[in-house]
C-alpha cells in the first residue's frame, strides 16, 4: 500500500473538484481558460486537506523510527520496550509502516509543487485572468492590454513593498538574509495575509453551520425565510430585466447606425453575438443592409465606446440569466415546502405533490423512495436528523473555539485536538490518527469554503449553483481558496501540535511545514501574530451569534432575513403572494393542457375520421351545394354571433397582444417585452400564446 492511498486521493479529489465546478460553472458557454484556471485551484487547495492527515501519520512513523534508531533496550534483557529493534509488527513494537506510508522524498517534492503552484495561480495568473475575462476587448491582444492596465497598479504595489524592503536589507548592515530567509519572509507575509482572513471566516462559519441545520429542522422558518427571498429575488430579476432592456436598447441603436460596410461592423457583430437569440432576431428584421454609412453627415461610435457596451452586453445578460433560473429553483423550493406543511397532518402517510415533477424521475429511485417513505423522511425523521447534526456540529465548534484560544500551551497541553492526537501517538494506531486529522482539518475547512461560497458582494462576486455562476466569481473564488487553504492548514498543524515552532519542541516536522522554512526569521509574527491573533474567533462567534452583522446591514439599507423586523415581515407577506400567484399561474397552466389533452382524445380522431369520409364520399358539386344550403339554413341562427367570431378572427390576426392595463402603448419590438412588468407589480394577464388557452 506504500504510495497507493496517495494516489487513491489524488484521483478523487479530481474528481470531487470538477463535480463542484460543473455544478457552479458552465462548461459549454465559459472560456476554456477559466474552467482550467478555477479547476486547477480548487484541485490544488482540496488536495492539500485531503492529503495532510497522510503526511502527520508519516510524520510520526518517522519520529518513532527515529527515536528506535538512537535507543537500543539494555544487554540481556527480554523485555521489549517501546523503540525495540526487532521485526517491526504492531505485535512487537509500535513503530510499524502504516497502511497510509509515503516513502520518504516524495512529500517534500509533492508540497512545493502544490504549494508554489497555488500561489502563482492566487497572485499573478487568477488576477490576471479575471481582468481578461471581464474586458469587453474584441481581440485577443486588447484583451490582453486591459488586463495589464487594470493588475498594474495589483502588482505595481507589490513590487513596491517588495523593493523598499530589499533595498532596507541592502542598507542595513546588521542584515544578512539569504535567498532562503527571503523565501520564508515570502511565505509568511502571504500566510498573514491569509490568516486574517481566514479567522474571518471561520469565526461566522463554526456559528452559522450549525445553526443553519438547527433552523432546517423548523419548516415555519424555512418557508418564511423562502418568501423572504423571494421577494428580495423579484426586485432582482425586475432589475436585471430592466438594465437588459436598456442594455439592447443601445445595441440596437448601434446596429441601425453602423451598417454592413462600416469598419467597426466586425464589432457590433461579435456584440450581437452575445444578446439572447429573441433580441438578435428582432434586430435582424429591422436592419437595412443596402444603405451605406455616410461619413460626413452620422455620427458613429468609436470602439472604445464598443468595448464598454460589449462589457455591459456580458454582464447584463449573465445576470438577467442567473435571475431567471434562480426565480424558477425557488419556486419550487416554494411549492415544496408548502406541500411538506400540507402533508404533515395527512392521516395516509402518503407524500402528495402539488405539481409533478417535469422531469421524469429514475426508476431506481423511484421504487426506493416511494411516496410513504417520502413522508415519513420529510415529516417525521428530517428535522430530528438536523437537530442531532446540528449538535454534533455544535460540538465540534466547541472544541474549535476552546483550542484556538489554548494551542499555545505545551504544559499542559489544553488543545484538544493536540490531547487526541497525542493518546493515538502513543499506541500508533494510525488509522485512528489519520480519521481524527481527517474530521478536524475537513470541519475547519467546511467552516471555512461554505462561507466563501455564500458570501456575496453586491453584483460582483457571487458564486450561483446550477451553472449560473460567471468567469470573474468563478476566478475569484479560486484566489481565496488559494490564499487561505495554507494558513489553514498551518492553523490546523499547531492545534495539534504538529508544527516544532508552536509547541516548542526539538521534533522531526512534518513535510508541510518544511517547505514552510524557520517562521523565527520573523519572531514579531511566529510568536506574536500567530499565536495571539486567532483567538479574535471568539469574539467573531459571540458577533455571528446575536446576528450583529446582519442587524448592521439591515440598518445601512441591506434586507436580511430577521424575525424580529417589521421590513422582514412586509417582504414576507409581499413573497408569500408572488408565490401565490405563481401557483394559481401554474394551476391555470396544468388545467388548461389537460382539457386539451382530453378534448383531442375525445373528439380528435372522430372528427378526422369524419372529414376524411367526407372528403372521399362526397361529390364536389353536391358538397358545394350542401354547404351553400346549411349555410342557408343556418345563417338565421349565427347572425348574432357575427360580430363576436369576426372580432375574435381579428384579434387572432393581430402581430402583438394588447396590454389592457398598460398606461402606452408601444409598437418597438425592444420595448414590448419591458412592459410586462411595471415597477408596482403588475404584469400582463394574457400572453401571445395564452389569450385562448381555455377556449
Amino acid at each position: 500500500m506504500s504510495g497507493a492511498a496517495l494516489g487513491l486521493e489524488i484521483v478523487f479529489v479530481f474528481f470531487l473538484a470538477l463535480f463542484l465546478l460543473h455544478r457552479y460553472g458552465d462548461f459549454k458557454k465559459q472560456h476554456r481558460l477559466v474552467i482550467v484556471g478555477t479547476l486547477l485551484a480548487w484541485y490544488l487547495c482540496f488536495l492539500i486537506v485531503f492529503i495532510l492527515p497522510l503526511d502527520v501519520s508519516t510524520t510520526i512513523y518517522n519520529r518513532c523510527k527515529h527515536a528506535a534508531a538512537n535507543s537500543s533496550p539494555p544487554e540481556n534483557s527480554n523485555i521489549t520496550g517501546l523503540y525495540a529493534t526487532a521485526t517491526p509488527g504492531p505485535s512487537q513494537h509500535p513503530c510499524f509502516k502504516p497502511w497510509s506510508y509515503i516513502p520518504d522524498g516524495i512529500m517534500p517534492i509533492f508540497w512545493r509543487v502544490v504549494y508554489w503552484t497555488s500561489q502563482f495561480l492566487t497572485w499573478i495568473l487568477l488576477p490576471f485572468m479575471q481582468s481578461y475575462a471581464r474586458s469587453g476587448g474584441f481581440s485577443i491582444t486588447g484583451k490582453i492590454k486591459t488586463a495589464l492596465i487594470e493588475n498594474a497598479i495589483y502588482y505595481g504595489t507589490y513590487l513596491l513593498i517588495f523593493g523598499a524592503f530589499l533595498i532596507y536589507v541592502a542598507v542595513n548592515p546588521h542584515l544578512h538574509l539569504e535567498w532562503n530567509q527571503l523565501q520564508t519572509i515570502g511565505i509568511a507575509a502571504a500566510n498573514t495575509w491569509g490568516l486574517f482572513l481566514l479567522v474571518l471566516l471561520l469565526g461566522y462559519g463554526l456559528v452559522e453551520i450549525p445553526r443553519s441545520y438547527w433552523n432546517g429542522a423548523k419548516r415555519g422558518y424555512l418557508l418564511m425565510k423562502t418568501y423572504f427571498k423571494a421577494a428580495k429575488l423579484m426586485t432582482e430579476k425586475a432589475d436585471a430585466e430592466e438594465n437588459l432592456e436598456d442594455v439592447m436598447e443601445e445595441v440596437r441603436k448601434v446596429n441601425e447606425s453602423i451598417k454592413y460596410n462600416h469598419p467597426l461592423r466586425k464589432c457590433v457583430d461579435t456584440i450581437l453575438k452575445k444578446c439572447p437569440t429573441e433580441y438578435q432576431e428582432k434586430m435582424g428584421r429591422n436592419m437595412d443592409d443596402y444603405e451605406d454609412f455616410d461619413e460626413k453627415h452620422n455620427t458613429y461610435p468609436s470602439e472604445k465606446s464598443l468595448v464598454k457596451l460589449h462589457k455591459q452586453v456580458i454582464y447584463s445578460v449573465q445576470r438577467h440569466r442567473r435571475t431567471q433560473v434562480q426565480w424558477r429553483i425557488l419556486l419550487e423550493q416554494a411549492f415544496y415546502l408548502e406541500d411538506v406543511a400540507k402533508n404533515e397532518t395527512s392521516a395516509t402517510h402518503q407524500f402528495v405533490h402539488t405539481f409533478q415533477s417535469p422531469e421524469p424521475e429514475n426508476k431506481f429511485i423511484q421504487y426506493f423512495y416511494n411516496p410513504t417513505v417520502e413522508w415519513y423522511w420529510e415529516c417525521l425523521l428530517r428535522p430530528w436528523f438536523y437537530r442531532i447534526l446540528a449538535v454534533v456540529l455544535s460540538v465540534f465548534s466547541v472544541i474549535v473555539v476552546w483550542s484556538e484560544c489554548t494551542f499555545f500551551s505545551t504544559t499542559p497541553v489544553l488543545s484538544l485536538f493536540a490531547v487526541f492526537i497525542q493518546l493515538a501517538e502513543k499506541t500508533y494506531n494510525y488509522i485512528y490518527i489519520e480519521i481524527a486529522c481527517f474530521l478536524s482539518i475537513f470541519f475547519l475547512s467546511i467552516c471555512v469554503y461554505s462561507t466563501v461560497f455564500r458570501i456575496r458582494v453586491f453584483n460582483y462576486y457571487y458564486l450561483a449553483s446550477h451553472h449560473q455562476t460567471d468567469a470573474y466569481s468563478l476566478l475569484f473564488s479560486g484566489m481565496l481558496f488559494c490564499r487561505l487553504t495554507p494558513p489553514l492548514c498551518l492553523n490546523f498543524l499547531g492545534l495539534t501540535h504538529m508544527d516544532s515552532s508552536i509547541s516548542h519542541q526539538n521534533t522531526q516536522p512534518t513535510a508541510y511545514t518544511s517547505i514552510m522554512g524557520s517562521m523565527k526569521v520573523l519572531s514579531f509574527i511566529a510568536d506574536g501574530f500567530y499565536i495571539y491573533y486567532p483567538m479574535l474567533v471568539v469574539i467573531l462567534c459571540i458577533a455571528t451569534y446575536f446576528s450583529l452583522g446582519t442587524r448592521c446591514l439591515n440598518l445601512l439599507g441591506f434586507q436580511q432575513f430577521m424575525g424580529d423586523n417589521d421590513m422582514t415581515s412586509d417582504l414576507v407577506d409581499e413573497g408569500k403572494e408572488l408565490i401565490r400567484r405563481e401557483k394559481r399561474k401554474r394551476q391555470r397552466q396544468e388545467e388548461g393542457e389537460n382539457r386539451r389533452r382530453e378534448w383531442k382524445e375525445r373528439y380528435g380522431h372522430s372528427r378526422e375520421d369524419s372529414t376524411r369520409n367526407r372528403n372521399v364520399h362526397v361529390d364536389p358539386k353536391e358538397s358545394s351545394l350542401s354547404d351553400l344550403s346549411t349555410t342557408r339554413s343556418t345563417s338565421k341562427y349565427t347572425r348574432a354571433n357575427n360580430r363576436t367570431e369576426r372580432d375574435r378572427i381579428e384579434l387572432l390576426q393581430d402581430v402583438e397582444p394588447l396590454d389592457f392595463n398598460a398606461e402606452t402603448f408601444t409598437d418597438d419590438p425592444l420595448e414590448s417585452k419591458a412592459e410586462r412588468y411595471q415597477p408596482g407589480g403588475r404584469y400582463l394577464s394574457m400572453s401571445r400564446t395564452g389569450i385562448f388557452d381555455d377556449v
